[in-house]
């Protein structure tokens, strides 16, 4: 059995930046073990696969290590390679996936994913956390990820977290950001639980961090960057208990997968 494959950078629209997926589209699900197995080889942070049915498509999302309920990137890149390769016509992409109907607009230069909130609130710090990380924060709250509010972007450019011991941290993931210099605000995104040291640009991040700067910056319209090594744009807006994440998106890699 032969399946195609596309390799996408995501939330950029230059080649060898923003972050990478691999994407899979199939006619029929493939056995659990045999996705887990294809991401892991894929080795990359996420590998999607989807089925279409009806008028939507059932999308699902793999680390190497397990699948996950939510992931931006990769819904931005399967998008792009149904408008951009598979001959999409309509302008408004629907998935069903673990984390309900997501939506995905075409909307000219950009493809514009309709998330859920994930709202951020005050918690108990565990006590190794800011160890982990290496810099004392201003805030610290939590939605599924911890979010660590610091003063400057700087600040966020000059995290070297201490991977061993974010590992002994009871979360999916951890978050940190600050304001930006050229943007409203930047961040960086930790998950080395799900095999991901550093994720290069992070949709589902958003989800928290767009109405955590709408409410500090007293606007629903953002401009943000994620300043990883590879780094990526991101266009957002707070829309009452959605948000709005436009991104760019351009194809690196096709081929076939032998099985």
């Amino acid at each position: 059995m032969n399946l195609s494959i596309y390799q996408v950078d995501a939330f950029t629209n230059k080649l060898m930046s923003g972050n990478p997926a691999a994407i899979c589209p199939l006619s029929e699900w493939l056995p659990n073990e045999l996705m887990q197995k294809i991401a892991a080889e894929n080795n990359l942070s996420e590998t999607a696969f989807f089925v279409k049915k009806d008028d939507r498509y059932e999308l699902r999302w793999f680390t190497p290590t397990f699948e996950i309920d939510l992931c931006g990137h990769a819904t931005l890149a399967s998008a792009f390679v149904l408008f951009e390769l598979l001959g999409e016509t309509t302008n408004v992409l629907k998935f069903q996936t673990k984390s309900g109907l997501l939506e995905v607009e075409k909307n000219n230069n950009l493809l514009v994913l309709d998330f859920p909130v994930r709202e951020a609130e005050s918690c108990e710090i565990p006590g190794n956390l800011i160890k982990a990380i290496g810099k004392t924060p201003i805030e610290v709250l939590k939605s599924r990820d911890y979010l660590m509010v610091y003063e400057s972007e700087d600040e966020i450019r000059q995290i070297n977290p201490n991977f061993a011991e974010l590992l002994e941290i009871d979360a999916h993931a951890v978050i940190v950001t600050a304001r930006g210099t050229d943007c409203d605000f930047v961040s960086r995104f930790f998950a080395p639980e799900v095999g991901v040291f550093e994720d290069p640009v992070t949709g589902s991040a958003h989800c928290t961090l767009i109405p955590y700067w709408a409410e500090k910056l007293g606007k629903k319209k953002l401009f943000a960057r994620q300043i990883s090594a590879r780094g990526g744009e991101l266009f957002c807006e707070l829309k009452n208990d959605r948000v709005k994440i436009g991104g760019n998106a351009t194809l690196y890699m096709k081929g076939e997968i032998y099985i």
